[in-house]
């Protein structure tokens, strides 16, 4: 087969959130930016997702300023993606409409020219504001379908919303597999209607945690789709993205055109493990497994024999095709994988964080039983995809109810889920929780969420830590960390 995939890298952003928990710098990720921005990726997502919230309440960086230094070290924006949380912004629950335009102006303005949206709900009502303001001000627009598995996530589900956000006008749209659910034998089947369906360009975005992004993203090349996400190690594998290293020799064996510096790539790796190691404190996984990997070092016999087994795409190939590609990144010495991820369905970025605040209040040893308390909660709520916020949402609600028994302490955030304050759910809630939780009286929002909210910037704030308008809507999105963080910057003690 004759054709060119586009990579994309998430080293930056969504490689080092899910296996670092965003704490990597700024200038820790200007040593590799400029080679990042040599080796021939067609994007790079640098910002946005918990970047902003991690950069004020662990880094002490003004995120703006990061986004600053990033343009001024590429010297364009076509390049350089966001994700975006759709009315959510780049936080945890719906703002109002005047606030959304501002930030994503301002974004745009500060050098990112690709906006990739999503909703954890999958409601198109919750993209329409944030698609049609990125367009507006010029940057492309990557409308995300939030993948999930449950009786109502069909393909037919998925491939009706991505024709709706195509006719909204998104330029192209994502597979957004956030904690790598999508089965291989399914992938044929979504990538192909997908593909079938649909004019725009079509980006592949999965997290290995469960040992199938990398298949996948091979069944995506064989498939057609435009583009991957991808990491370069030790930012990749596990709950990360699939290894670009990799992936390279995929596409060189599958004739797949792919326009990258291996050369290049292999030295930023150099300079990643440098990052990996100051970082070491906060990777859970540090020590356990990563090694440098070269092309060399990948079997290409086996990598002949896996796509071997992708052409015939016979269910029982495709399951021999998960176990080479599962040896194959074990014997390149990959975290291990784990299929009960399948059941529980957590996200990269929450594991590793779940597993850090576990960590820090002496109760990691009740992770496998929040783990299983998870899709409990998440079916009472009518099967919501966990992304942020929901999975958070979730989360903390499956830790409540095991630390205290079933939802006898709930969450304010878990309240607004249920009133359908975040957007439609995909499925009705548990009619028992719902009883339990919000009482008799209480029923959902019926218009969009966003709708029943009051304007922000008209008003005024006379705060002595607001000194600039990317002050005020850092305050306005983040409240007490960012606050604290303005207060630290200028020097405010007390509020005085």
């Amino acid at each position: 087969m004759t054709h060119r995939v586009d990579f994309i890298d998430l080293t930056l952003r969504d490689g080092q959130q899910s296996l670092a928990a965003t704490r990597m710098t700024t200038e820790q990720a200007l040593r590799v930016l400029p080679m990042l921005n040599d080796a021939g990726y067609a994007a790079f997502e640098l910002w946005g997702g918990a970047t902003l919230d991690s950069a004020v309440r662990f880094l002490d960086e003004d995120p703006w300023e990061r986004l600053d230094r990033f343009y001024a070290t590429l010297g364009t924006a076509h390049k350089t993606r966001i994700l975006l949380r759709g009315q959510n912004l780049f936080a945890y629950q719906p703002f109002p409409d005047d606030l959304v335009i501002a930030f994503i102006q301002e974004a745009v303005r500060s050098g990112v020219g690709i906006v990739r949206i999503f909703d954890a709900l999958n409601d198109w009502r919750n993209l329409q504001l944030a698609l049609l303001a990125t367009k507006a001000y010029g940057s492309k627009v990557e409308a995300a379908l939030s993948y999930t598995t449950s009786p109502v996530h069909t393909t037919d589900y998925f491939v009706h919303l991505a024709r709706t956000l195509e006719q909204e006008g998104a330029d192209q749209i994502a597979i957004k597999d956030m904690a790598g659910l999508l089965y291989p034998t399914e992938a044929f089947n979504l990538f192909d209607e997908l593909k079938h369906q649909l004019r725009v360009p079509i980006t592949f975005h999965s997290h290995t945690t469960t040992g199938v992004a990398t298949l996948n993203a091979v069944i995506a090349m064989y498939a057609g789709i435009d583009a991957l996400d991808t990491a370069i190690t030790p930012f990749a594998g596990g709950p990360s993205h699939p290894p670009v290293e990799v992936l390279i020799v995929f596409a060189e064996e599958m004739g797949v055109e792919h326009g990258l510096d291996k050369a290049l790539i292999l030295r930023i790796q150099q300079m990643l493990f440098d990052i990996f190691e100051e970082l070491r404190d906060t990777i859970h996984l540090y020590g356990k497994y990563y090694r440098p990997v070269s092309y060399d070092d990948i079997n290409r016999a086996v990598v002949q024999q896996i796509l071997t087994h992708v052409q015939r795409g016979r269910e029982d190939d495709i399951e021999a095709a998960i176990t080479l590609m599962r040896n194959l990144l074990r014997d390149l010495h990959y975290p291990a994988y784990d299929d009960t991820i399948f059941k529980a369905q957590i996200p990269g970025g929450m594991l590793s964080n779940l597993q850090n605040q576990l960590k820090q209040m002496g109760k990691l040893d009740m992770l496998d039983a929040i783990t299983q308390e998870i899709p409990h909660v998440r079916a009472d709520v009518g099967y919501v995809p966990l992304v942020t916020p929901t999975s958070q949402i979730v989360g903390s609600q499956a830790t409540f109810n095991v630390m205290m028994g079933r939802y006898q302490m709930v969450s304010n955030e878990f309240k607004m889920l249920l009133r359908g304050e975040f957007g439609h759910l995909p499925a009705p809630a548990n009619p028992e929780v719902v009883r339990q939780v919000l009482g008799p009286d209480e029923s959902p929002l019926h218009y969009r969420p966003a709708s029943y909210l009051m304007p922000v910037l008209e008003d005024e704030y006379d705060l002595p830590f607001i000194k600039t308008f990317r002050d005020l809507l850092l305050h306005l999105m983040l409240k007490q960390p960012a606050d604290e963080f303005l207060k630290r910057r200028y020097g405010i003690l007390n509020g005085n």
